[in-house]
């Protein structure tokens, strides 16, 4: 059985899904089928095992199509639309206002009625249809099309979400919507110069309405629409919902549908199949034909993402003009290996040693960063995909590697992996480097806002005056174990992890520590877009101090679902692993095996956390009970080119 996350329970196999979602049926739109197959897909070069996306992209006359198509739809049922589309890599091509279209949606508050960190915020309409336009094209690939449906399916307090799951592990990817944040440093701005991947204003969404856009089975961008006033998520997988967004942005994507054989609904998790979407092509009007120049409506003006000036042309994935292209043989041996770039030819995180001099005794050196690199590509090159069509393809992630300090050491990723994982594998590094470390209390009992608070909760829960003081190795599974709103995870008569929000007071916009760490950056970016303020948010996330002169460890925020390790020389701190892209399972196989690998080449002591100070080794007592912290989980059936079995197990 193909896994997404550890063990989430027999219920979530067997469940039965009132609707799957997804695409099929006869045309009722003017051709669309919303069924059609993905081309065969191009095989890789010789010598290579990752097929390179087709130069595909979006041209200025298709933006303005699509843009047409969802506001002929919003006309036909009476609603009055906001309408983004964006590239792959979340270059804004066009913001459309029809006529009426309120400049404002809300986010919902928390179940007891209380506001909590982005919980109750007004916030413009145009920020939300770009967050849900970057959200369909980030998490996608040629392997995989998810929607803002599917985002919303996965980071909820159970999976699937819905009123009879409860008892059952939250979503496989909870505490993702926190991720692309519009104060990341590793996020480019319109302003910067720098070129994709961008940030995005709101992070990812949950909220239906976004969706993927495909040329030829090459996911060349997203579209994101908001009409109905409400920036929220769905709670119950179970019914079928009538909503009107997800009509209006699922009409824009006529012609540049996801193949119906890798749509969300074609993926599973223990058996669960995720969503794509409520609403069918059948169900949508004859679109065919609608012209952009024709449309009523005028291009919005949104500070720091779009100018308003017209529509843009797509970039092409893959080329220097994306931000992100094939390495060169100087910066990886592996002819499979894609980096970041700046534009102008220069990778934008080479492989290099620690920065942390006079921190550490002993940092990283940049011939041991490229071991672990290769090492952990190497992994990720054998492995089986979790998310990715057709079935026993590779994985493909984005691994990042950061110093003590959090400064990357560098970046790769495989050519199709999804854009999203670029920002969290770098969250995840951090994240558990940040955790294991003797600095994380003091830092963020020096922050400001309700950020201390969480240190005394956690020593309380732990019974551990000095948690986080560099005692233990925090992966992100163990962290995120911590952060979930029930403790044991799923289980509703318990309370909340001491880094998680009560149940009554969480939802997908109030996370918890997380939250709390951005909120700051958050107020201050939406006054700047709305124009309330004249200064953004600064290119750094948190008030955490920061060190060596230069940003605080946690600059793109943290993250709380696996897929990250620490890295140790010996029993000391000397940086963190973190991958993203695929099931997390496999996310924390490829970063846990791929540094003991690395580490067993560059010698010097190198390798994953002492067993003695894994964050496994922590017991909380529940009740009558002890449970105990995970540190990592390795998937069934890992490898495309062997038959072993718990290949983690002894490390």
């Amino acid at each position: 059985m193909r896994r997404w996350g550890g063990s989430i329970g027999l219920a979530a196999a067997t469940l039965l899904l009132a609707a799957c979602g997804g695409g099929g049926g006869p045309p009722s739109n003017g051709g669309a089928t919303g069924g059609a197959p993905a081309p065969t897909p191009t095989p890789p070069p010789a010598g290579q095992v990752f097929a390179v996306p087709a130069a595909e992209s979006l041209s200025t006359a298709e933006v303005g199509t699509i843009i047409a198509q969802a506001a002929a739809e919003a006309r036909a049922r009476g609603v009055a639309a906001t309408i983004a589309v964006t590239d792959r890599v979340g270059n804004v091509l066009g913001v459309f206002a029809m006529p009426g279209a309120a400049p404002t949606a809300r986010i919902p508050s928390a179940r007891d009625g209380s506001n909590n960190d982005a919980q109750g915020l007004t916030i413009p309409s145009a920020a939300a249809a770009i967050a849900k336009a970057i959200t369909g094209a980030y998490l996608s690939s040629g392997g995989n099309a998810f929607s803002t449906r599917t985002a919303s399916f996965i980071v909820q307090e159970h999976f699937p979400p819905a009123p009879s799951t409860l008892g059952l592990e939250s979503g496989p990817l909870f505490g993702v919507q926190f991720s692309q944040l519009p104060c990341s440093d590793l996020a480019a701005r319109l302003s910067d110069g720098l070129i994709g991947p961008k940030r995005s204003p709101l992070g990812l969404a949950a909220d239906p309405g976004g969706f993927p856009l495909y040329q030829n089975g090459v996911v060349v961008g997203g579209i994101g629409v908001i009409a109905d006033g409400t920036y929220g998520f769905d709670p119950n997988v179970l019914d079928r919902d009538n909503d009107v967004d997800e009509a209006v942005a699922l009409a824009g994507t006529v012609g540049f549908e996801a193949p119906v054989n890798i749509r969300a609904d074609r993926i599973t998790a223990d058996g669960t199949s995720l969503r794509y979407t409520d609403i069918e092509y059948p169900q949508l009007s004859n679109v065919a034909g609608a012209s952009f120049a024709s449309t009523p409506g005028a291009l919005v003006p949104v500070a720091g993402y779009y100018s308003g000036a017209g529509l843009l042309a797509g970039a092409v994935y893959g080329t220097e003009a994306s931000g992100v292209r094939a390495s060169t043989a100087a910066e990886f041996a592996n002819r499979d290996a894609f980096v970041l770039s700046n534009g102008a030819g220069v990778n934008r995180y080479p492989v290099r040693g620690g920065s942390d001099v006079g921190d550490v005794p002993q940092p990283l050196t940049a011939a041991e960063a490229l071991l672990i690199l290769e090492e952990a590509f190497a992994v990720m090159s054998r492995a089986r995909a979790q998310i990715r069509q057709p079935l026993d393809s590779r994985a493909q992630v984005t691994i990042s590697l950061v110093d003590t300090r959090g400064v990357v050491l560098g970046i790769v990723r495989s050519p199709d992996a999804p854009i999203f994982g670029i920002d969290v594998s770098l969250q995840k590094a951090r994240t558990a480097n940040f955790f294991s470390g003797r600095f994380a209390a003091a830092e963020l009992l020096a922050a400001s806002g309700e950020v201390p608070q969480f240190v005394a909760r956690l020593r309380s829960f732990l019974g551990d005056p000095n948690a986080l003081t560099g005692g233990f190795a925090f992966s992100d599974r163990a962290g995120g174990n911590l952060s979930r709103p029930h403790f044991p995870d799923g289980e509703v008569a318990q309370a909340n992890g001491p880094l998680s929000r009560p149940i009554d007071k969480f939802s997908p916009f109030s996370t918890g520590l997380q939250s709390a760490l951005v909120l700051g950056n958050l107020a201050q970016h939406l006054g700047f877009v709305t124009g309330a303020s004249a200064q953004d948010t600064p290119r750094a996330c948190t008030s955490l101090p920061g060190v060596g002169g230069g940003n605080p460890r946690l600059a793109n925020g943290i993250q709380i679902f696996p897929g990250s390790v620490p890295v140790y020389r010996g029993g000391q701190l000397v940086g963190g692993i973190g991958v993203s892209g695929d099931g997390i399972d496999q996310d924390d196989m490829i970063s846990f095996l791929g540094l003991h690998n690395g580490a067993a080449r560059a010698g010097g002591g190198l390798g994953n956390a002492p067993r003695e100070i894994r964050a496994d080794r922590i017991v909380v007592q529940v009740g009558s009970r002890q449970v105990r912290l995970r540190y990592v989980n390795c998937p069934f059936a890992p490898f495309i080119d062997s038959t072993a079995q718990n290949v983690c197990e002894g490390l």
